[in-house]
């Protein structure tokens, strides 16, 4: 057989039986969406000062009842098909329409005594996000942020500018007085009634509930988004506003890497980008989710001073819910397979 028959041979073989680089891909995609759950779903109501001897059974039961509830909804709106987008901004409705979360209706109260809200939302497929802050007429500031991402051109709108949008584009207005809670009214005088005469912030401040509420939700297309809401720090001054509302801060969602929302000391989570360094650290570092938010939560943050913890959940659907209080309200669902918990 000749030289150049047996080469033509070798090259047809080779040519029909190594796949191609975007097969090798395409096979490797495939590969990926069957081991991902159809849907995947993680929320958090708060971390802080949470300890089981301080807290009564029926007031367990209560919380407990409450991230059910939202884990229903979020639940049934994904296994129906419906979007990560959609998933997220219902929980988180449910969330600031309850009075046990620091977000919403039941928000904590500024130094005036006044009620001041923010709350992001971010698209995993898009990479498009939207924001709100220092609001205090919109029933759903989720829903505005959403409204920000949707309908503008921009990212983050704060105020009464942010209210007139909101009012523009159809959202549901209240009253101030609605948002306002006995329980939280009560929080504020306690901790006045601790500070010293030179200080805004209560000296056990890191003792203390930071009641954020958040989400992050997977889709059975792989599409992840995440959003945070919340009232903000009890006793804040001069329209101080924290994470929450700032992308790469307190919310992040990339579909290629995954989703985060946090919760804590929000001053930190903007020095340190917490909701961004954790999806860089798994997108340029290669560090598997649990492995990057353990780092980020327990050893970067901690050593800075920073109190708090972040839900998050990867392109495959695996969860990381870390903290570094004593407790985090917290719970997730995937097929199948739910966890409501409080402590450690």
């Amino acid at each position: 057989m000749s030289i150049r028959l047996i080469s033509g041979l070798l090259i047809f073989c080779l040519f029909f039986t190594v796949p191609s680089c975007s097969e090798k891909d395409k096979n490797a995609t495939l590969e990926s969406d069957l081991d991902r759950p159809s849907f995947a779903l993680v929320i958090h109501g708060g971390a802080g000062s949470v300890h089981p001897d301080r807290m009564s059974e029926e007031r367990e039961k209560v919380y407990t009842d409450a991230l059910n509830r939202v884990l229903d909804e979020g639940e049934r709106i994904l296994s129906e098909g419906g979007s990560s987008l959609d998933a997220v901004e219902a929980v988180l409705k449910l969330m600031e329409d309850d009075s046990l979360f620091n977000a919403g209706r039941g928000s904590v109260f500024t130094y005036e005594g006044t009620n001041e809200l923010d709350a992001s939302i971010m698209d995993g497929n898009t990479m498009n996000a939207g924001a709100v802050a220092g609001v205090s007429r919109i029933k759903n500031p989720i829903s505005a942020a959403r409204a920000v991402m949707e309908s503008s051109e921009h990212v983050l709108l704060a105020g009464q500018g942010a209210e007139r949008f909101a009012r523009d584009h159809g959202l549901e207005m209240v009253d101030p007085e609605y948002l306002k809670t006995q329980s939280k009214w009560r929080r504020l005088k306690a901790v006045q009634k601790s500070l010293r005469e030179d200080s805004y912030i209560s000296e056990n401040g890191g003792d203390e509930k930071f009641g954020t509420v958040g989400a992050v939700a997977l889709d059975e297309d792989g599409h992840i988004a995440a959003g945070t809401t919340t009232g903000g720090m009890t006793n804040k001054r001069w329209n101080r506003i924290g994470d929450s509302p700032i992308i790469g801060a307190g919310t992040y969602a990339d579909d290629k890497v995954g989703g985060v929302s946090c919760t804590g000391h929000g001053e930190f989570y903007i020095r340190y980008a917490v909701a961004y360094d954790l999806i860089s650290k798994m997108k340029y570092a290669g560090l598997p989710l649990n492995t990057a938010a353990k780092t980020i939560i327990h050893e970067e943050l901690a050593e800075a001073g920073g109190s708090g913890g972040l839900i998050a959940l990867d392109s495959q659907g695996n969860i990381a819910m870390e903290f570094n209080t004593s407790g985090m309200f917290r719970g997730y669902a995937r097929p199948g397979e739910r966890e409501v918990a409080m402590f450690r």
